[in-house]
């Protein structure tokens, strides 16, 4: 019988607002633990920051950290002092310290860990920021070229994130494995919480909602959604788009956030378009039980946990192909891909609103069927708990 896994969880923090690898992190050990094994996390948090104080494993919060870097004097000795203690260490992301971090923590030693990288060697970020990528390259030779080449497995979540990640740097050698990856889906009383969501934001009655729920940030497509609805309702007649109505679910308190609600007015969308702020919990699920569709026109996206959780409540997707699981969305007929530039999302929700009804309720029971099958945390838990059991038993030998 295989013995129990002790893991540590690595990660720069466990903000909600940082979107999709802290909510795999939970889902995950949640899984995990239930399955027997023991599960913690340490961060770069400060020990009083909410979000640690909240979270329901046993987080190390080893801030303040310094900088965007998030550097800390106390990861290193941290890690050396208790790396016995675990069998296996989880880093999430790149370029920041915990990731170097444990690489000076534990190389050498017969602690093993392993990467995912999150998407964040995407060459898309090599070719829209010239300049960060340059820093980066001054960076890497000596810092997170070391964590991949050393690691013992970097975890890529579908085949088309391991294919990019090989197109960012020259520098390039890790021990590649492609895993699944995925959320547990939603709990709790649909109804209930799709009446919760319409009680809060009552306009939304009535409507076809378009969702775009998760971080409200430029290489996500938000601006090429809003300027696709203004073209749509120009072009398209009114019995068509009377009832369109956008959602913009994520944090928007920031300069980003304003400069979309400025271009909201300039194409006067005004009546067209709530936002609600960051959801969770009910009022999450019942954003997505309220809506029709789910649309994600990212410029670069490695999974999309939102795509995953749209996927579990039966939510067909409209997603650009730059989404890396864009071609299982496709195969499963779950929803529709497109380009992401303005004429392709144009084309996503003209596709959407012209589909007949029962279509689009076959493409729901599609939704569902491809979450079961590929997206469930289920599944991406027992890939990792199998790198780990794989790693110990070649270094049994």
């Amino acid at each position: 019988m295989n013995k129990p896994l002790r893991i540590l969880h690595a990660i720069r923090s466990l903000n909600p607002a940082g979107g999709g690898p802290i909510e795999g992190v939970l889902q995950l050990s949640t899984v995990n633990i239930r399955a027997g094994h023991a599960v913690e996390v340490v961060s770069l948090d400060h020990p009083s920051d909410p979000w640690v104080q909240a979270c329901s494993l046993p987080c190390h919060a080893l801030g303040p950290a310094w900088g965007k870097y998030g550097y800390s004097s106390r990861f290193v000795a941290w890690l050396r002092e208790h790396r016995d203690d675990y069998d296996f260490v989880v880093v999430n992301g790149l370029w920041q310290y915990h990731a170097f971090g444990v690489w000076r923590a534990l190389c050498g030693t017969n602690t093993p860990y392993c990467v995912y990288p999150h998407g964040m060697l995407d060459p898309w970020f090599k070719r829209t920021y010239p300049l960060k990528h340059l820093k980066k390259w001054l960076y890497w030779p000596w810092a997170d070229y070391r964590v991949l080449r050393d690691a013992a497995a970097v975890l890529f979540t579908c085949e088309e994130e391991r294919v990019r990640a090989r197109e960012s740097f020259g520098l390039y050698r890790c021990r590649e494995s492609v895993v699944n990856y995925g959320t547990a889906g939603p709990v709790g009383d649909p109804m209930r919480q799709r009446v919760l969501f319409l009680e809060k934001f009552p306009e939304l009655r009535g409507k076809k909602c378009l969702l775009f729920l998760g971080r409200v940030h430029v290489k996500k497509g938000p601006d090429l959604l809003l300027r696709a609805v203004a073209e749509i309702r120009r072009r398209q007649s009114a019995d068509l788009t009377a009832q369109l109505h956008v959602v913009m679910a994520g944090p928007d308190d920031h300069a980003y956030g304003t400069e979309l609600k400025t271009l909201v007015t300039e194409l006067d969308l005004q009546t067209t378009v709530t936002w609600t702020g960051q959801v969770a919990g009910d009022l999450k699920w019942g954003a997505f039980y309220a809506a029709e569709a789910f649309i994600l026109p990212s410029h670069q996206e490695n999974f999309g946990i939102a795509v995953a959780e749209a996927l579990a409540c039966r939510l067909p997707v409209l997603i650009s192909d730059q989404v890396n699981i864009w071609r299982e969305i496709s195969a499963d007929g779950a929803g529709y891909v497109e380009a992401d530039d303005l004429a392709g999302t144009i084309r996503l929700i003209e596709r959407w609103l012209l589909t007949p009804t029962s279509q689009w309720d076959a493409l729901r029971q599609h939704a569902g069927a491809s979450f079961q099958k590929r997206f469930h945390v289920y599944a991406a838990a027992a890939s990792l708990v199998h790198v780990a059991r794989q790693w110990r038993e070649s270094t049994a030998r």
